[in-house]
């Protein structure tokens, strides 16, 4: 038997569900301008009791593939994460390739990860390629004589959604996402473009205004019945 407590009780918890989704549709607006940034979405379903249940998924569909023409702007064409090293050795996996050089030369991402194993790249180079499949070259002055400095590893897993979000649009791996899978004789790196979220704003801002909705509703039954709660423990006195 459902008590008037109960149901205020139930309003409360999904009321705080809806709150928490609320964060996860703030965060996607905040980072819609975050190259190769992947969409979390809160999903809501009720249990065999009537209470919500949220769970946290991100949305891992591509984003659309934007021209910028600098040599060290990569984007994925395709499914796979660049595997990135932490000052610290800690390995996470993303795919906003917005990188740079350091003072030694070492391709980095924009908050100072070594790029794969460590790519150096010569003070004075001239021509610099980065190849579909990876491969990081330089060429001498005619245009003739090449030199590979390295690869761009591209790796997957076989349960992407199982990753872990990190700090600064980064991944960890988890038991669930499995380890890396590296990606082999593929031609889905793309230079001087870039790879930007694939967050629908349109959808996030009708997500907001829906959920402001349903709170200011929620709270108003829940006041409604508490007032009712109220007056009859007043009539019982």
């Amino acid at each position: 038997m459902t008590t008037i407590q109960g149901i205020i009780n139930k309003g409360v918890v999904n009321a705080e569900l809806q709150f928490e989704k609320m964060g996860y549709v703030s965060s996607n607006a905040a980072n819609y301008n975050t190259n190769g940034y992947k969409a979390v979405r809160f999903e809501q379903m009720l249990d065999e009791n009537g209470y919500l249940r949220g769970y946290e998924r991100t949305d891992f569909s591509p984003g659309a593939i934007q021209l910028t023409n600098r040599d060290f702007d990569i984007a994925i064409d395709g499914v796979g994460f660049i595997p990135v090293t932490s000052p610290n050795g800690d390995v996470t996996y993303t795919r906003d390739g917005s990188f740079r050089l350091d003072k030694d030369g070492y391709l980095i991402t924009n908050d100072g990860y070594l790029v794969g194993d460590g790519i150096q790249i010569p003070v004075n180079y001239e021509n610099l390629a980065i190849r579909s499949n990876g491969d990081v070259e330089v060429f001498s002055n005619d245009g003739v004589k090449r030199e590979i400095l390295g690869t761009i590893p591209l790796v997957n897993f076989k349960n992407p959604e199982g990753l872990k979000k990190a700090d600064n649009n980064k991944f960890y791996l988890t038991a669930e996402s499995g380890e890396p899978i590296l990606i082999k004789q593929h031609e889905r790196l793309k230079q001087g473009n870039i790879e930007v979220t694939n967050i629908d704003m349109m959808n996030e801002v009708n997500t907001i205004l829906r959920l402001n909705a349903s709170m200011l509703a929620s709270f108003k039954i829940m006041q409604t019945i508490n007032d009712m709660y109220s007056k009859t423990l007043q009539l019982n006195q």
